[in-house]
């Protein structure tokens, strides 16, 4: 499916959050019949030469952080703060549909709600029922690459872009092995487990189930440090390879729904993305770990950040003075981060979010002593 999937979806539809940037998808029984061996490198050639144009199916993510479950409402959350909460602590459902480049359909069923984003040619719409709004945007002909987006409306994540990011950031650092066969969504699946070759890092193993015939990315099980349990889960629940029906991709706005045209830029940029408000910011090359867009100040502008270190161990760190205090000081993000020496942080099983007194942020797969010391190292 590499390529094939819209990459860029406008911020009304995806806010920027906190997040790992992969999600798992526990082993399932042992094939019935089992598929041809292959070592872990005929399996990694196979998810790169994957091509996947249509397919329907349905996404099952969750998370088991040790954070608590907040409550949706009465902490007067912004819409950033409610998304950030949200994809840390709770569950989501996706069906996805897709025929070809310019053909997609995701709905994301909450408990009362539900979310859709849908491309048909150049016509992308968004909505959410909750408030009964959409939001439409005409897509420029060329210009914006066409790949699955990485994180589906809700925060609903693609297995196969988030396994792509894990297995992008492969070095010398990782070591590659596989697993036992299994099934999931009905189809025989290879399993490449990367497994970090340091010990400092949060992250114990991630657990990649590949589809055995296509190569496609099937879930991502990444365990913590000590744990069996998995701390986060995407998977295929189920998964069909013929396209879909054509009126899946029609779009109508519901009676009543207040209707919002959105207006991109003539010419795309470098990073077509970074100049739009609230948009997602670049993800950074360490696995698992993405910087947390919707803390930081001036979302209008891309804002640079560094890496210390490579590989499992790495941290992030944004500039003084880049963390909005509006977010700090917002009850949802508030209730999930605590005071720390020289500053707030965010702890997780398997990442952290540490936030200065002077404003700059940092974020690895790390415990949180060794964030603390890169800041106080600067």
């Amino acid at each position: 499916m590499s390529g094939r999937w819209l990459r860029w979806v406008p911020a009304a539809a995806v806010p920027a959050v906190i997040g790992l940037g992969v999600w798992a998808g526990p082993l399932q029984a042992t094939v019935a019949a089992k598929a041809p061996d292959r070592t872990p490198e005929q399996v990694l050639a196979l998810v790169a030469q994957s091509r996947v144009d249509a397919l329907s199916g349905t996404i099952e993510q969750t998370s088991d952080l040790g954070l608590p479950q907040l409550p949706k409402t009465g902490l007067g959350a912004t819409a950033g703060a409610a998304s950030w909460v949200d994809m840390l602590t709770a569950p989501h459902t996706a069906r996805v549909y897709l025929d070809g480049p310019t053909r997609m359909r995701v709905q994301v069923l909450d408990q009362l709600a539900e979310r859709d984003l849908v491309r048909s040619g150049p016509d992308l719409w968004t909505y959410n029922s909750s408030d009964n709004t959409v939001t439409h945007v005409t897509m420029p002909a060329r210009g914006f690459k066409k790949t699955l987006p990485s994180a589906l409306p809700a925060r609903v994540e693609s297995p196969d872009q988030l396994a792509r990011q894990f297995l992008s950031a492969v070095g010398p650092t990782t070591r590659v092995s596989e697993g036992p066969q299994s099934r999931m969504a009905g189809r025989a699946a290879y399993h490449l487990i990367l497994s970090p070759r340091t010990t400092d890092t949060l992250i114990g193993s991630v657990d990649i189930a590949v589809d055995a015939a296509t190569g496609l990315p099937l879930g991502v099980t990444v365990l913590a440090r000590g744990q069996e349990k998995p701390a986060l889960q995407v998977q295929f629940t189920q998964l069909s390879l013929a396209a879909p029906a054509a009126d899946v991709f029609r779009f109508v706005p519901p009676a009543g729904a207040h209707v919002q045209q959105l207006t991109l830029p003539q010419r795309p940029v470098a990073h077509p993305d970074a100049k739009l408000p609230n948009a997602r910011l670049p993800d950074a090359k360490l696995p698992g770990v993405r910087l947390p867009g919707h803390m930081i100040q001036g979302e209008t502008h891309r804002v640079p950040v560094t890496v210390a270190g490579t590989g499992w161990d790495a941290v992030i760190e944004a500039a003084a003075g880049t963390v909005s205090q509006q977010m700090l000081d917002n009850p949802a993000v508030a209730a999930m981060m605590h005071p720390v020496t020289g500053g707030r942080a965010l702890s997780t099983s398997v990442f952290t979010v540490f936030v200065a007194t002077d404003g700059r942020l940092f974020a690895g797969a790390v415990p949180l002593e060794r964030l603390q010391a890169a800041a106080a190292a600067r």
